[in-house]
């Protein structure tokens, strides 16, 4: 019988996980659904990740094959047991030209959250948003005019408690995030957070220099773009028996138990994408409550 869970991400630092070369404006793009246009990081990334901090010394190396598979050069004996999902954007963290950041969010987003923590067997409450046009804004403040990134909303107070309540089993590892969340979600309309995921989200200059020179090196000029700080993520993990031959049979619980041993309560910590050499994609993972 498949064992299931569901992990939430918290980006502590900047995440790139790139798309590779792009045609457009930006030269290293990071991964997007394509369909809706929503920031992701696809699951064989994750996956790798996962794999890379067991080999770290996370897990020995029966286990590893057990969760993930054999190594390359036996890459035929069988595969993992582990089934690993896209990272999916929760909350995504926008700036605000009238107070600190907003977290925002809008009802698509949310209604699929939902659809996959069922699947994954927790407990989801009813979710009942109002019909928004593009001009509204759900909030848990006070009705006032809000500012997210140039869009002037009209913040339209609305109950969100036991949405808040939800959302923050996401990142347990924080105990204040529910209080946070009520001064700093929003709920934008579908169209409108398809605008802001596609534009809000950081772009960065690089250069290089020639070390001769002290001076840019011509044509080393790239943009780089990445997921901010405070973005919330979330991961499904579906686990089988193990199928490995060896003599003793590994559980879907079992093969599940392995994968969450990476996470211990003193560390629980995923580097995720690239540039992990300049402090880039850490991410620190909850296990979403029941």
């Amino acid at each position: 019988m498949m064992q299931f869970e569901l992990l939430g991400l918290y980006a502590e630092t900047s995440i790139h996980a790139g798309a590779g070369s792009s045609t457009g404006v930006i030269d290293l793009p990071i991964m997007r659904e394509a369909h809706t246009g929503w920031p992701c990081i696809f699951g064989s990334a994750v996956k790798g990740a996962l794999r890379c901090k067991a080999e770290q010394g996370a897990l020995d190396k029966d286990s590893i094959a057990d969760v993930f598979g054999p190594d390359t050069n036996n890459a035929s004996d069988h595969a993992g047991a582990l089934a690993v999902g896209d990272a999916r954007l929760l909350l995504l963290p926008v700036r605000s030209l009238t107070s600190h950041f907003k977290w925002v969010t809008c009802p698509a987003l949310l209604n699929r959250a939902a659809d996959d923590a069922r699947r994954m067997n927790k407990n989801v409450p009813a979710i009942k948003l109002p019909d928004q046009k593009n001009e509204i804004a759900l909030h848990a403040a006070d009705s006032a005019p809000l500012y997210l990134e140039e869009f002037q909303f009209q913040a339209q107070k609305h109950d969100l408690g036991t949405l808040i309540n939800w959302l923050a089993g996401f990142v347990n590892t924080d105990e204040n995030f529910a209080e946070r969340l009520q001064k700093q979600l929003v709920i934008v309309s579908d169209d409108m957070f398809a605008h802001l995921a596609q534009y809000a989200t950081p772009v960065n200059p690089h250069i290089a220099i020639n070390n001769q020179s002290k001076t840019v090196k011509s044509g080393a000029l790239w943009y780089e773009e990445t997921l901010p700080p405070e973005t919330v993520l979330y991961i499904a993990l579906a686990a089988s028996p193990a199928r490995s031959q060896r003599r003793e049979q590994v559980s879907a619980a079992s093969v599940l138990g392995k994968a969450l041993q990476l996470f211990p309560l003193e560390a629980p910590y995923l580097q995720l994408g690239g540039n992990e050499t300049v402090g880039m994609g850490w991410c620190r993972v909850s296990k979403v409550g029941a």
